[in-house]
């Protein structure tokens, strides 16, 4: 699933090439695409039509689009990628090629064109109202507005978010009976953090997936949430992480920072710091990569 770097990368797109145009023409190829919105196809297309994309906000792993004044109050759109979900803009005067996944259209003022593709189908799009923040601080990166799609209300701010109390964070974590890696896929707790970076960042802060978080001192905690910072702000310039054609930007490029990473997927090769083979443990039904050696799995510790 796509992670904060990758969806940042989408999101930063979306700001170049479509924010300040209206939707003219809303066409849906498969109706599971629009399966959360309330109405259905024809309620979307209804709602959507005519409106101008006013911003491309991301708050964690969740992006949305405000959609210009209308009854009953401020709405957006919100895309969830999903798996494999992909937002692509097809420039005014290119040949209106339909990829196989195609799932919905947007037909842009411009004559340029915004496709929702997605060959998994577990991503969705929906129109939906924005509600207030309780800080009254900006909902995510891209907008001033200090609101966020209804949906998207329970997840928690991300590290990158200038809005972010890290010291509550720290408490937080260390106020929870769990393993480290499970605290940093909460996103209630701390959005944006999937199973790459999480891994990532542990082996940078050298902690374990295991260790129990109410074991941890704050030094320990600022520590790993400052490495899963860094790792995401480098995934960032290279554009994010792809192993295969699921996930590209805007304009269909893939990322590169697979190409740095140190442990995940690198089961059996040597660690970049110390030599020893990387390890692989099965993990939430997924898997989690670790160096035994910079990160000793400790004698008290949580799945």
């Amino acid at each position: 699933m796509p992670e904060l770097p990758e969806v940042e990368t989408v999101r930063d797109g979306l700001e170049h090439h479509v924010v300040g145009r209206v939707v003219t023409e809303v066409r849906v190829v498969r109706d599971s695409a629009v399966r959360r919105h309330d109405g259905g196809v024809e309620a979307f297309r209804h709602q959507l039509a005519g409106s101008l994309l006013a911003a491309a906000v991301r708050r964690g792993k969740y992006l949305w689009l405000p959609i210009g004044p209308g009854e009953p109050g401020p709405m957006a759109l919100v895309a969830h990628l999903g798996m494999s979900g992909q937002l692509l803009v097809r420039p005014a005067g290119e040949p209106r090629t339909e990829h196989r996944h195609l799932r919905a259209r947007l037909e842009l003022d411009d004559g340029a064109a915004l496709d929702f593709v997605d060959q998994r189908t577990f991503g969705h799009l929906a129109v939906t109202d924005l509600v207030d923040t309780p800080d009254g601080a900006p909902g995510g990166r891209g907008s001033p507005l200090p609101s966020v799609p209804r949906p998207v209300a329970h997840i928690a701010r991300d590290l990158l978010d200038p809005a972010m109390s890290r010291s509550a964070l720290v408490a937080a974590v260390r106020a929870r009976r769990t393993g480290i890696k499970r605290a940093l896929l909460d996103q209630t707790l701390v959005s944006g953090i999937g199973n790459i970076y999480a891994d990532e960042g542990l082996w940078r802060a050298g902690i374990h997936y295991a260790r129990a978080t109410d074991t941890m001192r704050g030094s320990d905690v600022v520590r790993v949430l400052g490495a899963v910072e860094e790792v995401m702000r480098a995934a960032l310039v290279a554009g994010g992480t792809s192993f295969d054609a699921m996930y590209v930007n805007v304009n269909g490029a893939s990322g590169y920072f697979d190409r740095s990473l140190a442990v995940y997927g690198r089961a059996g090769r040597p660690c970049p710091r110390c030599g020893s083979p990387v390890r692989r443990d099965v993990f939430m039904n997924r898997s989690s990569f670790t160096c035994p050696t910079c990160q000793p799995r400790p004698r008290r510790g949580r799945w």
